[in-house]
C-alpha cells in the first residue's frame, strides 16, 4: 500500500476531529449564553470616574438587550474590599452563589486571589472574541504573575502627567526634576494618597527611577534588602512633602481629585494612569483645551488591566457571556473613543474602530513584582499616614 493511501484516511480523521471541537465549543457556548440568561452579573470595580461608571451603564444596557444579561456594576473605592470579603466566604466554605460574580484587577489582587484559591477555572481561551486579542501585548503575566488563563485582558494603563501648557513651558521629566520644581513652585505639586492606585503608581515609579531600576525589584520583596532598596524613595518623599500641597500634611484622595484641582489651579500637574483621559475630559469640559499628557523621559509605569471571576461566582455564566462581550470590537471601540473612556484597547487595530485607533502609548515600563506593592504602602503609611 502507497504512503499516501495509508495518509489520507489519518488526515480524514484529523480533519473530522478538529471539526468536531469547533463545533463542540459553538455548542459549549451557546449552552454558556442559554444559561447567562436572565442572570444578573454582581461586577465589583473601581468608581472613581464618572467615563467609567457611564461606559459600564451602556454595556449593562447592550448586555441586557443581546443576551438578557444584567451588569450590576458594584462601585467601589479599592477592590481589594472586595477581595477580603472572598477570602472571608472562602474561610466559611461558601463554594456557590457568592456574592462577587466578576471583579476588576490589578497584579496586587490577582496574586491575592491566586494565593488565597479564589479563582474559579481558566476561561479565556472558550471565550469567541479571544481570537481579536493582541498577543503581543504583555496578557502572560500581571505584575510579573503568571496570568495562566485566570483573568481576561481588558485595557491598557501607563502612569501619566498632565499639565497645562498655559501654565507650564516644559514640565518636569523626572522625578528628581519634579523635585526641582516644588522647590521653585511650593505647593503646587502633590500625589494621591496611597493606598489609592495612582498614589501607590507614584511610589513605584519614583522607586525605579531612584534607585536605578533595582532588579531585585522584579523579585519578591526580601525584607533583608527592603530597607536598603528604598532608602532613596523615602530620602526624596522627606523633602517633597514639605514643598507639596499643604506641606504633605494631606493628599488628594485619586487621580480623579488631581485632575480636580489641576482646573482648579490648585495643583500645576495631576496623575492619571490612562494616556487619554486628558483628552476625554477635554472633550467633556473636565479640563482646558490648552491641558497635555505626557510620561516621564525614562517611561511611562504600564500595565495591563484584566477581569477576573472567583471560584463560587454566583453568575458564571453572566460573567463569561458579560466578558466576552466586553473584548468585542464594538465595546473595546467604545471604550477607546477619546470622547467616551478613553482607554487603550486590548484588541489587535484592525479589530478597532473610530477615534479608539489613534491611541499612541508611551514607552513602557513594567510593573515592579506585587509583593512591593504592600511593602511601599505599609512603610508610607508608618511613615507619612499621620
Amino acid at each position: 500500500m502507497k504512503q499516501g493511501t495509508i495518509m489520507k484516511p489519518i488526515l480524514t480523521s484529523l480533519l473530522l476531529l478538529i471539526s468536531s471541537f469547533t463545533f463542540a465549543n459553538q455548542s459549549d457556548w451557546q449552552t454558556v449564553t442559554d444559561k447567562a440568561r436572565g442572570q444578573t452579573v454582581y461586577f465589583f470595580a473601581w468608581a472613581g470616574s464618572n467615563e467609567i461608571n457611564n461606559y459600564l451603564r451602556w454595556a449593562n444596557k447592550s448586555l441586557q438587550a443581546q443576551y438578557g444579561v444584567t451588569l450590576k456594576h458594584v462601585k467601589v473605592s479599592d477592590v481589594s474590599e472586595s477581595i477580603s470579603q472572598l477570602v472571608t466566604e472562602k474561610i466559611a466554605n461558601k463554594n456557590t452563589d457568592g456574592r462577587v460574580d466578576m471583579l476588576w484587577v490589578n497584579g496586587e489582587n490577582f496574586k491575592s486571589m491566586k494565593q488565597h484559591q479564589l479563582l474559579g477555572a481558566a476561561f479565556v481561551e472558550q471565550l469567541p472574541n479571544w481570537e481579536f486579542v493582541d498577543k503581543t501585548l504583555p496578557i502572560d503575566n500581571d505584575f510579573a504573575e503568571p496570568t495562566l488563563g485566570l483573568e481576561a485582558p481588558w485595557g491598557v494603563g501607563q502612569l501619566v502627567f498632565i499639565y497645562d501648557k498655559q501654565t507650564i513651558k516644559q514640565p518636569p521629566t523626572s522625578f528628581v526634576d519634579l523635585l526641582a520644581y516644588a522647590q521653585q513652585h511650593p505647593g503646587k505639586i502633590s500625589y494621591p494618597k496611597p493606598p489609592a492606585f495612582h498614589g501607590t503608581s507614584f511610589l513605584k515609579a519614583a522607586l525605579l527611577e531612584l534607585s536605578n531600576n533595582d532588579p531585585l525589584l522584579y523579585q519578591a520583596v526580601d525584607s533583608k534588602n527592603f530597607e536598603a532598596i528604598s532608602a532613596p524613595l523615602w530620602e526624596y518623599l522627606d523633602k517633597l512633602h514639605p514643598l507639596a500641597w499643604q506641606k504633605g500634611d494631606q493628599f488628594p484622595a485619586n487621580g480623579g481629585a488631581t485632575l480636580q484641582m489641576l482646573d482648579d489651579k490648585q495643583l500645576d500637574i495631576a496623575i492619571s494612569f490612562n494616556p487619554n483621559e486628558v483628552i476625554s475630559a477635554q472633550v467633556n469640559g473636565t479640563l482646558a483645551t490648552t491641558t497635555a499628557a505626557y510620561a516621564m523621559q525614562a517611561g511611562a509605569l504600564s500595565n495591563i488591566h484584566f477581569l477576573a471571576i472567583p471560584w463560587n461566582a454566583s453568575a458564571r455564566e453572566g460573567a463569561l457571556v458579560a466578558i466576552n462581550f466586553l473584548l468585542s470590537p464594538e465595546a473595546q471601540s467604545r471604550k477607546g473613543d477619546l470622547a467616551i473612556w478613553g482607554d487603550p484597547t486590548v484588541l489587535e487595530k484592525q479589530h478597532i474602530t473610530g477615534s479608539a485607533k489613534e491611541t499612541t502609548l508611551f514607552k513602557s515600563i513594567p510593573e515592579p513584582h506585587p509583593s512591593w506593592q504592600a511593602a511601599l504602602e505599609q512603610e508610607w503609611q508608618k511613615r507619612y499616614g499621620h
